[in-house]
C-alpha cells in the first residue's frame, strides 16, 4: 500500500474539510464465478484496482476499476507513482477539477486503457466521497431519473456453452423476469450462430429480447452477412461486430441492416463516442465507466448520446452502473454479470428483472475489507 498525506492545522481543516489528505491504492485478484469465453478470448481472472481516499474532515471514498486478467500492475504503478501524489490537496467537491488535474499529469499516455483505468479508480472514489459527504446516493446526485432499470442477462450466453445450455439459461432468465439475454456469436460459420439463436428464440418466444455480441471479431462484409442471418430471429442489437476504431465500417453496417448496432465497450474517450454518433455508426452506446476514465466522463457520454436520441446500455460493472443508468433519462438496459460477490457483504437488489439503485449515500457498494485484504496481490 502506498500513502501520501497532507497535514492541515485545525482552522484550515475546518475550511478545507473536503480536501484530500490521504490516498492509497491496491490490486486484488477476484476469481470469476464461471469461465467466460467469447469469439476472441477467455475471461478467467479479474484484476480489480481499488483506490481509497480520505478528506480533511474524515470522510472516506472508495473507487475501483478492473482488467480481465492483464495490465493491473501497470495501472497500480501509474496510480502510485503519478496520480495519487497529484491527488493530495485536491477537493472532492470539484470532481471536474480533480479529473482535469489528473488527466493533465498523464497527458503523454492518454487516451488509452491503462490511463483510463487508473483515472476511473480515482474518479469513482472522488464521487463516492463527495456523495457520502452530501448524504446522497450516487444515482440521485448524478441526476436521479429513475430508481430502477430493466436488466438483461449475459452470464448464460457464453460462446463455449452448448445450445442446450444456452436454451436452459435463457429460460431461467425469463423466469426471473429478465427482459433479455445476450448470446455470444462468432462460431466458424454463420449458420452455427443462427441455429443457436433460433433455438433460444423458440424457447423464450417473441416477447423476450435477444442480444448478440461478436466482441469485435468480424470484418465488415462478414458482419453484414451475419446481420442478415440474425434478422431472422429478431435480434435486439448486434454488439461490437467490428474493431472499435472502425467508425466507417460501423456506419456501413448500420445502413445495411435493421438490427441496431451497439458499440462502446472498447472505447476510451468522449471523442470516440462522438465520432460514432455523428456518423450514424451507433444505435446504442455501451460506455464502461472503468474504460472511459470514471463517472465524470461517463455522464458526459450518456448526455451526448441523449442529444442524438440514442439510448445507453453500459458494459459490465453492474454494481456501479446501476446507479449511473438510474441517473440518466436515456437508459435502456443494465447488464447482469455478477462480479463483486467475493468482496462485498451485500448484493445488487434485483426484483422482477429490474435492478434497483442503492439508497445508501455514495456508490452504495458494501465492501468486505477482510476479503479485500485476503485477495490483495499488490
Amino acid at each position: 500500500m502506498n500513502t501520501r498525506q497532507l497535514t492541515l492545522d485545525g482552522a484550515e481543516a475546518l475550511t478545507l474539510g473536503s480536501r484530500i489528505v490521504d490516498a492509497t491504492a491496491r490490486l486484488c485478484d477476484l476469481p470469476v464465478e464461471m469461465p467466460r469465453t467469447d469469439a476472441l478470448q477467455s475471461f478467467v481472472k479479474q484484476e480489480t484496482i481499488f483506490v481509497r481516499l480520505r478528506t480533511a474532515d474524515g470522510s472516506d471514498g472508495v473507487g475501483y476499476s478492473y482488467t480481465i486478467g492483464t495490465g493491473g500492475g501497470a495501472v497500480l504503478s501509474l496510480l502510485r507513482e503519478t496520480l495519487l501524489p497529484t491527488l493530495i490537496g485536491l477537493d472532492v467537491e470539484r470532481p471536474e477539477a480533480v479529473w482535469r488535474a489528473l488527466f493533465g499529469v498523464t497527458r503523454a499516455t492518454t487516451v488509452g486503457p491503462i490511463t483510463a483505468l487508473a483515472l476511473a479508480a480515482v474518479d469513482t472514489a472522488v464521487w463516492d466521497a463527495r456523495t457520502r459527504r452530501a448524504g446522497l446516493p450516487l444515482w440521485v446526485a448524478a441526476g436521479g431519473a429513475s430508481p430502477s432499470v430493466p436488466m438483461y442477462d449475459t452470464e448464460g450466453g457464453w460462446l463455449h456453452f452448448t445450445t442446450d445450455q444456452l436454451v436452459a439459461q435463457a429460460v431461467e432468465a425469463k423466469d426471473r423476469g429478465m427482459g433479455g439475454v445476450k448470446i455470444k456469436v462468432g462460431m466458424p460459420r454463420g449458420h452455427e450462430d443462427l441455429d443457436r439463436l433460433r433455438a433460444v428464440r423458440e424457447a423464450v418466444g417473441p416477447g423476450m429480447d435477444i442480444m448478440v455480441d461478436a466482441n469485435q471479431s468480424f470484418t465488415v462484409s462478414e458482419a453484414v452477412r451475419r446481420a442478415r442471418l440474425f434478422e431472422q430471429v429478431d435480434v435486439f442489437w448486434f454488439e461490437e461486430p467490428l474493431p472499435a476504431e472502425d467508425v466507417e465500417g460501423h456506419r456501413l453496417l448500420a445502413r445495411s441492416t435493421s438490427v441496431p448496432i451497439a458499440v462502446g465497450e472498447s472505447m476510451y474517450s468522449l471523442g470516440h463516442f462522438r465520432e460514432h454518433l455523428q456518423r450514424g455508426a451507433a444505435s446504442i452506446v455501451q460506455p464502461d465507466v472503468a474504460r472511459v476514465g470514471g463517472i465524470t466522463p461517463w455522464l458526459k457520454i450518456a448526455h451526448l448520446a441523449e442529444s442524438f436520441n440514442v439510448p445507453v446500455a453500459p458494459h459490465f460493472l453492474m454494481e456501479l452502473h446501476v446507479s449511473l443508468v438510474c441517473a440518466i433519462p436515456n437508459a435502456l438496459y443494465l447488464e447482469h454479470i455478477p462480479q463483486l460477490r467475493a468482496v462485498t457483504t451485500d448484493e445488487l437488489r434485483i426484483e422482477d428483472g429490474r435492478g434497483w439503485a442503492p439508497s445508501a449515500p455514495g456508490l452504495g457498494i458494501a465492501w468486505d475489507d477482510d476479503a479485500l485484504e485476503r485477495l490483495s496481490v499488490g
